[in-house]
């Protein structure tokens, strides 16, 4: 990367409406970049996110989109080799870098770098953070994997010192095969969970816990690693790490604790102590216990870097959530439709659970889609069996892409609605092959105080506002 590229040059993205190129694409206009952009998975939110900042997508890969040849070119991680637009980057010498190599140059250099990382809860946590540090007036960065409600979209550039950053583990680019985070340069790290996951690129539990081995390794003595003591793997990397640790959890044993957990109006409080102090009731708009745990890891960060409980207490109070975390996609006919994002088995036992005690008594129905690479594999058909039989209703449909999974890995959605009745004792789920026939048969047999809970880590053919536009025709 040329070092003097600053704003005016011409930044192309290749598969520009992923959700991290998609933020760094809008972060760049935004400080005066000439940013342009191709994909072909085109949809929303990101798709309707870089129309509204003026950002066009130019329609599927091709050498045309390069023109002249831009100044710097980032290739999104979804891109191969072959892809006949990075062929074309290669061929013709132009610069080129992997998202997070972008990252660090436009975003982390420079700054106080706190990442946040985990299989689970990156997004929510970072998101919230992020929150509590604008809110007071700390003017941070931020790069986030979602859109936080309060923000907009999921990227900031402050004039502060600290830049908060949701740190992948997934591989960086087809040039660049180490985890996302190796280059967040982290000052601070909140490690919120550690599972085995992304079984393209990773062999097994081990293999994962090497590359979070490596970022425990890169937190310097001056920093901070803050970890959840419930999960267990995280907790096996701690004798690699040379700087402070601090664990946060429901349980007696962490040093930070959240006591007197209570939930009620789509809210969750909790009490934050710390080495058994007290220090006040916390209120936070988000539902489930796995949230708590998340809020309490950003209270006990905040407090660390010197933040005041009632500073920390008043920015959770107002924080409004993140698009498509547990996001309500509407009501109606009595029937509350529900938008997640959950696609690893924990995330979503930990999901159904939270709306279960949100809304108790409401029968709820649980639609997934087998989407991410992992999902749409057998390792985990056991798990999501039991993590899905917690419903009342489930439905299941085709997988997304089927053929990119080796037959012999791959998951059957049938075998799995057996495995969730014979879990059960009950044919509690089924199996429906497209999206309008899950709208068909939803709208058909949902009932007044159903709960609609949709789970996918894509667009699931825009599934809940289907089921919510379905509803109110039903109720008309």
């Amino acid at each position: 990367m040329s070092p003097d590229l600053s704003p005016g040059a011409h930044v192309h993205f290749i598969a520009i409406c992923g959700v991290g190129t998609g933020s760094l694409a809008g972060l760049l206009r935004q400080r005066g970049y000439r940013v342009t952009g191709s994909d072909e998975n085109v949809y929303p939110p990101m798709s309707t996110f870089l129309e509204r900042i003026g950002i066009d997508i130019l329609p599927g890969f091709s050498e045309a989109h390069l023109g002249n040849g831009p100044d710097l070119v980032v290739v999104g991680n979804a891109v191969s080799r072959g892809n006949p637009e990075a062929e074309a980057v290669l061929r013709r010498g132009i610069p080129y870098v992997s998202l997070p190599q972008a990252l660090g140059r436009f975003l982390i250099d420079g700054k106080r770098s706190l990442v946040v990382a985990g299989t689970h809860g990156k997004t929510t946590t970072t998101s919230l953070m992020s929150w509590v540090l604008v809110a007071a007036e700390l003017d941070p960065s931020f790069f986030i994997g979602g859109i936080p409600v309060n923000f907009g979209n999921g990227f900031r550039f402050g004039e502060g010192s600290w830049v908060v950053m949701e740190g992948d583990e997934y591989d960086s680019a087809f040039f660049d095969k180490g985890p996302k985070f190796l280059h967040y340069q982290p000052e601070r790290v909140i490690l919120t969970s550690l599972e085995f996951d992304h079984a393209d690129i990773y062999r097994d539990l081990e293999h994962v816990k090497g590359a979070f081995r490596r970022l425990v390794e890169m937190v310097p003595p001056g920093g901070g690693l803050l970890v959840c003591d419930e999960a267990a793997h995280a907790l096996d990397l701690l004798d690699r790490a040379s700087c402070p640790v601090q664990s946060y959890g429901l349980g007696e044993s962490a040093n930070w604790q959240a006591r007197d957990i209570r939930a009620g109006g789509g809210r969750t409080g909790f009490t934050p102590c710390h080495e058994g102090v007290a220090e006040g009731p916390v209120e936070v708009p988000l539902i489930g216990r796995h949230n708590a745990r998340n809020a309490l890891a950003v209270y006990a960060t905040a407090r660390e870097i010197g933040l005041s409980p009632s500073v920390i207490r008043s920015a959770m109070a107002t924080f409004r959530g993140v698009r498509r975390r547990q996001e309500i996609a509407g009501e109606a006919a009595g029937v509350l439709v529900i938008d997640d994002f959950a696609h690893h088995p924990t995330a979503v036992a930990d999901t159904i659970a939270a709306v279960r005690d949100a809304w108790p008594g409401r029968r709820l129905w649980a639609v997934f889609e087998p989407r991410s690479q992992t999902s749409r594999r057998r390792v985990f058909l056991t798990e999501f069996a039991r993590a899905l039989a917690r419903a009342d209703r489930v439905v299941l449909p085709d997988l997304y892409h089927p053929e990119k999974i080796p037959e012999e890995e791959r998951l059957s959605p049938a075998e799995l609605v057996d495995c969730i009745n014979r879990h059960r004792g009950d044919r509690i789920a089924s199996y429906l092959a497209g999206v309008d026939e899950i709208v068909r048969v939803v709208v058909r047999d949902a009932a007044a105080r159903d709960v609609v809970l949709v789970m996918s880590n894509g667009s699931f053919g825009d599934l809940p506002e289907k089921i919510v536009a379905g509803l109110r025709q039903r109720e008309s």
